[in-house]
């Protein structure tokens, strides 16, 4: 499966999506990871699928921030352009779960073990030392806090931290239901029809998700707003929940306790 996203003229963007592409021990590492997540411990996918929809979400949200007057902090910290940015939180997507390869529990911190040589050879050829170094800090920076409960110090750790907690459309409890897991996360995440990113009227970034039951909320209160609450661009995002339609669709029939 290749890995896409809209690169636009941001050429260094394009070569490390080359070189992701080419790097056979990472498309291994997302499907051992997924191997973990799902086959092992029965959660939703954390392989290819996430991996692309977290990344597009990322860059998304970094532009829409960007096109509001909001500055990366590579660039205000390290004098480097947006175009970098974009670098950081892509790759940061891509390899903010591998450490699930290991064990899912404290995953974040196993993906530090792995991303740091992998993502200094991702970005080889493309930097130069010493922005070679500082792109691969704040890439590791960005996974490590994509934890709910860890602080974002950056503009990109904060919108990975978000892109993390988009992926959450009814496609997400499909696994889980198929092999029994009804709970509060799976029953949520059914009852999550779409998620938009769009330019807000108050503020630079929109989130609007479409629910097709109440029970969605649980997505939005509990762990979008958690962490949009607890990363870097908390004061750029507002939510907009919204149930369409005069019913509320039915998504199981019984649950037993």
């Amino acid at each position: 499966m290749s890995f896409h996203i809209p690169t636009k003229k941001n050429t260094r963007l394009k070569r490390l999506l080359d070189h992701i592409n080419a790097d056979a021990e990472l498309l291994q590492l997302w499907k051992c990871a997924n191997v973990n997540a799902v086959d092992r411990s029965g959660i939703s996918d954390h392989g290819e699928i996430h991996i692309r929809i977290v990344s597009n979400a990322a860059l998304r949200l970094l532009r829409l921030l960007a096109k509001g007057g909001v500055v990366p902090s590579v660039v205000k910290d390290h004098g480097l352009e947006m175009d970098d940015a974009e670098v950081i939180v892509v790759l940061a997507a891509c390899l903010h779960d591998i450490g699930i390869s290991a064990h899912r529990n404290d995953h974040e911190r196993y993906s530090l073990f792995l991303a740091y040589p992998k993502s200094r050879a991702l970005l080889s050829g493309i930097y130069e030392e010493p922005a070679l170094t500082i792109m691969a800090s704040e890439v590791m920076h960005a996974i490590i806090s994509h934890n709910a409960k860890e602080t974002c110090l950056t503009v990109e750790a904060g919108v990975l931290k978000v892109a993390d907690a988009l992926d959450m459309t009814e496609g997400r409890s499909r696994i889980p239901f198929e092999i029994g897991n009804v709970n509060i996360h799976s029953v949520s995440a059914k009852a999550v029809d779409s998620v938009e990113i769009e330019p807000g009227e108050e503020r630079p970034v929109r989130l609007v998700i479409t629910l097709a039951n109440s029970a969605g909320i649980f997505q939005v209160d509990e762990l979008l707003r958690h962490k949009l609450k607890n990363s870097s661009i908390k004061d750029y995002v507002e939510i907009l929940a919204k149930i369409e339609g005069e019913s509320e669709r039915r998504i199981i029939e019984i649950y037993k306790a």
